[in-house]
């Protein structure tokens, strides 16, 4: 029914100039925003999966991981996002370095937060 269906993703933010300065000038997404439609920001993922990020004024932030960034070096990604002012999540029960990487157990990980709380993460690419 859907196979050929080019679907999307979104999630909400509570503030959406917030979560642009976010996506744009620490994470380096290439960002668009239409007003006319309340704010609704689209992120322009690599190989063509816009991902539509919208305001919403009871915003709770999402309990999964709602973006996952893969990458060829892990330690070198969490390092950049440390420099550029973000802070890597920690989870109790997981087996995570002093970096907040999580190796050994599944794919190379570690979770950040955006602006709002949703959590990404950067996932080794395989």
């Amino acid at each position: 029914m859907f196979g050929d269906t080019k679907a999307f993703s979104g999630f909400s933010v509570d503030d959406p100039d917030r979560a642009q300065r976010f996506y744009a000038d620490v994470l380096g997404l290439r960002v668009s925003r239409d007003d006319d439609m309340g704010g609704i920001l689209t992120l322009h993922l690599a190989g063509d999966r816009p991902v539509l990020v919208y305001p919403k004024p009871d915003h709770r932030p999402a309990s999964y991981t709602v973006l996952n960034f893969p990458v060829a070096d892990v330690d070198r990604a969490v390092d950049e996002l440390v420099a550029r002012g973000v802070r890597l999540e920690r989870y109790d029960g997981m087996p995570q370095d002093d970096k907040g990487i999580m190796r050994g157990n599944g794919p190379t990980i570690a979770w950040f937060t955006d602006p709002a709380g949703n959590v990404m993460s950067v996932i080794e690419a395989s």
